[in-house]
């Protein structure tokens, strides 16, 4: 949709130009001009005493879709390392390849990742596109995404993936607005409609309560973002090789419009959920932080890590890198054990998919017991503690 106005009904009044809130508006030989700030939000159509502001439908010219062919994944790495999500997203993105009929490619940018990419063959990619400058070994928006972009615009692919990390929330959307093509976040779900050949990109809507199948089918690539811990990761073949084809990866002033100056890492203890095979998790049951010490003794004995559920996180009884969640962490492992959770929608879609779900709850209707594969209905500081010392009498 377009704002337009008729110039002949125009008296030029500016009360469009005063109350337009994003200073879209200015006044030319007596009469209202729209600029391109404008996000036809209306506002000036509502307060026009003349009617001289209208909203026009305005059609976008898709693409032709028959020039992309390809499923590119976008993977991630930090410090010289390749990231699991990248994994996941090539062990999907081969599912997608394979139904389409066409290679899986994956795009790695950094400074000294030859290796990386040589990596990446022995995960399924058919071909690896790097790029490897001084300028990349430090992730910024304007750099990754000019060479991603151009990449994009030569070798033309019909799927772009990429994971839904603090670095990749940051990516794609900037990539999708250069490349004029839609973005899906925080996909669950990926497949292709055999009939038409598109890409169906699934993902919860509405707090979770109800679950979007997207679709792109005008424009190319078809952009989607997956947590990591979704996917299934691709396997690894010690034969698996791919082409590797170097990308350009020149700048000129002013590309790049910031710098970073310094990288300060957080101090203190690391938790990697998307890792854990086990995962003792705490919410408002445990009654404040002090609760998670006996959380973390369990999760000990068991070979796991605790984690938390949001309402814990905002209470500030621990770190947000805990949280698992709609917006947290997604997580798979083979065991969860819920403490005190009573199981709201958005806490589920972050750990439903897990091996075996054991709830712990006082209350008997909480919703966790729907999803849990076993249920104890107790008090947690109970039962945390006779759970140890059952374990305890097992030799090790």
């Amino acid at each position: 949709m377009a704002i337009v106005i008729d110039k002949d009904k125009c008296v030029g009044c500016s009360l469009c130009l005063q109350n337009c809130p994003f200073n879209a508006i200015t006044m030319v030989d007596g009469k209202a001009e729209i600029g391109e700030a404008c996000t036809a939000c209306g506002t000036c159509i509502d307060v026009c005493p003349v009617g001289a502001i209208s909203k026009e439908e305005t059609k976008k010219e898709g693409v032709d879709i028959t020039q992309y062919h390809g499923v590119w994944v976008v993977a991630e790495q930090r410090e010289g390392k390749l990231q699991n999500v990248a994994i996941e997203l090539l062990g999907e993105g081969r599912k997608l390849a394979d139904d389409l009929g066409c290679e899986l490619a994956a795009v790695v940018l950094g400074k000294n990742v030859s290796a990386i990419a040589d990596e990446l063959g022995h995960y399924g990619a058919d071909k690896v596109y790097f790029a490897d400058a001084d300028e990349l070994e430090i992730y910024t928006t304007d750099a990754y995404s000019k060479v991603i972009y151009e990449a994009v615009e030569k070798y033309k692919p019909e799927v772009l993936l990429i994971g839904a990390t603090y670095l990749g929330r940051d990516l794609a959307p900037a990539l999708a607005v250069r490349l004029n093509t839609g973005l899906t976040a925080d996909c669950t779900k990926l497949e292709i409609d055999k009939e038409h050949m598109q890409l169906m990109q699934t993902r919860p809507t509405f707090g979770g309560n109800l679950m979007a199948t997207i679709l792109c089918p005008n424009d190319r690539p078809q952009m989607s973002t997956v947590r990591p811990g979704v996917m299934a990761k691709a396997e690894y073949r010690e034969d698996g090789k791919a082409e590797k084809i170097e990308l350009a990866a020149t700048f000129a002033d002013g590309d790049i419009r910031t710098k970073v100056l310094d990288v300060v890492k957080a101090v203190g203890e690391t938790v990697s959920l998307t890792d854990a095979k086990v995962i003792v998790a705490g919410g408002n049951g445990v009654g404040g932080p002090e609760g998670f010490e006996l959380l973390k003794k369990l999760a000990d004995k068991l070979g796991g890590t605790i984690a938390a559920s949001r309402a814990c996180v905002d209470n500030g009884w621990i770190d947000h890198s805990y949280q698992v969640g709609q917006t947290g962490t997604t997580v798979k492992p083979a065991l969860y054990i819920a403490c005190g959770i009573s199981g709201a929608i958005q806490h589920l879609a972050g750990m439903q998919e897990s091996g075996q779900i054991v709830a712990i709850n006082k209350n008997e209707t909480a919703p966790i017991f729907e999803v849990a594969d076993y249920g104890i209905v107790g008090d947690l500081f109970k039962v945390i503690p006779a759970i140890l010392d059952e374990l305890d009498k097992r030799p090790e």
